[in-house]
């Protein structure tokens, strides 16, 4: 087991196989609460601030921990930004200057949390998954404090879905620089649950491919595609479902800090929610139905197989009877029951011709039937004595 400079086990790792998230260290048994433990593995921490109002904009890139207060404004927005968790002692260092409850810190190195939301005095802690469908991993952890006039978010990794709005802020539009912290963290809670839906559009693109595959020319790999395809979806099912249990418990809480101007924009960001819960269920029930729809395309397939080769076998055994008949070559001249084909000048012809009536006239039954070729079926006798009934 691995070990971070403060020599107890690394913590927060993950493995990702197959789309579904598992956590792979934790922190060892018995370990106090609120034990900050990172991982070696993740990247060091990437300070960078934001600070905001109605007539003022500026943005820094912040080297060291200790010059950070020094450089937060007074009067509007202040967003501080941190990318990478590989340094649980700036962690640690930035929850006792900002207040930051040490369970809430500890969560932030577990980046195995579901998306939630707790309350720890004045502030809210808010924890949601940002979908990396390009990066190695499938979602990541984003952590969120928010404070009166201040918006904390830690990020496991640099490279998030944040660009547009921090154009927004940088440029003016819109009026966000006019509101509040809180409408800070609807935006950003916003922008996440937004990026879903392109990557759930994706999903409906590869189904669709899959779903002309699978009825026209079906193979064996189709199998592993979708097994991966109801995994993947399944993963994604519990972070949505989680993000809107936690939105609807954000709009529920009861702290200063969130303002009930705020609350109808977080009433449309759950609505989004349900909105993707009913598209990932429609793509279960599509990748489900494409399951069974292979199953039954292979089963259709092998009764075709089956069905051709037991009317050749059907075919051919008249003509093995009628073959082996004239084979038995019994000439007895005394006898009454004897075989006068055998010495006709055209027995051999008529054995053949014999032959090729009867397979002539089992191929235009089967046709009729509607068993090969493009013949109609014929119906029951009951269906039809019911239709010439009708009127």
């Amino acid at each position: 087991m691995s070990e971070n400079g403060n020599g107890l086990p690394a913590t927060s790792g993950t493995d990702t196989r197959g789309g579904e998230l598992r956590p792979r260290r934790r922190t060892a048994p018995g370990s106090a609460p609120g034990t900050l433990v990172s991982d070696p593995n993740a990247p060091r921490p990437k300070i960078r601030l934001m600070s905001f109002g109605p007539g003022h904009f500026a943005e820094d890139e912040i080297i060291g921990v200790e010059s950070l207060p020094g450089r937060i404004g007074k009067d509007g927005i202040n967003w501080i930004d941190i990318s990478g968790l590989g340094d649980a002692g700036i962690i640690t260092r930035l929850g006792e200057m900002f207040g930051l409850h040490r369970l809430a810190l500890e969560d932030v190195l577990h980046v195995h949390q579901r998306p939630k939301v707790e309350e720890y005095g004045d502030q809210l802690f808010v924890v949601f998954r940002m979908l990396d469908p390009e990066g190695k991993d499938p979602s990541e952890q984003v952590s969120l404090f928010l404070r009166p006039g201040l918006v904390i978010t830690f990020q496991e990794k640099s490279g998030d879905c944040f660009d547009n709005l921090r154009n927004r802020i940088r440029h003016g539009r819109g009026q966000i620089r006019a509101m509040g912290a809180d409408y800070l963290t609807y935006a950003l809670l916003d922008a996440v649950i937004d990026h879903y839906f392109p990557v759930l559009e994706a999903y409906d693109s590869r189904l669709d491919d899959m779903t002309e595959t699978v009825l026209r020319r079906p193979r064996e790999t189709i199998v592993r595609e979708l097994h991966l395809i109801k995994r993947e979806l399944f993963n994604l099912r519990r972070i949505i479902w989680a993000s809107r249990e936690m939105i609807n418990n954000l709009m529920r809480a009861d702290v200063p800090v969130l303002k009930s101007t705020t609350m109808p924009y977080l009433r449309d960001c759950y609505d989004h929610c349900v909105q993707l819960m009913d598209m990932l269920e429609m793509q279960r029930e599509v990748a489900a139905s494409l399951f069974d729809i292979y199953l039954s395309s292979l089963s259709n397939r092998l009764n075709e197989i089956m069905k051709v080769l037991t009317m050749i076998a059907t075919i051919f055994i008249p003509l093995s009877f009628i073959a082996s008949l004239y084979g038995m070559n019994f000439d007895t001249k005394a006898s009454p029951w004897n075989m006068p084909e055998l010495r006709w000048a055209f027995g051999y012809p008529f054995s053949l011709a014999l032959m090729a009536l009867t397979a002539g006239g089992l191929i235009w039954w089967f046709r009729k039937r509607g068993w090969i070729g493009n013949g109609r079926r014929r119906a029951p006798r009951h269906i039809k004595r019911a239709v010439r009934r009708e009127p």
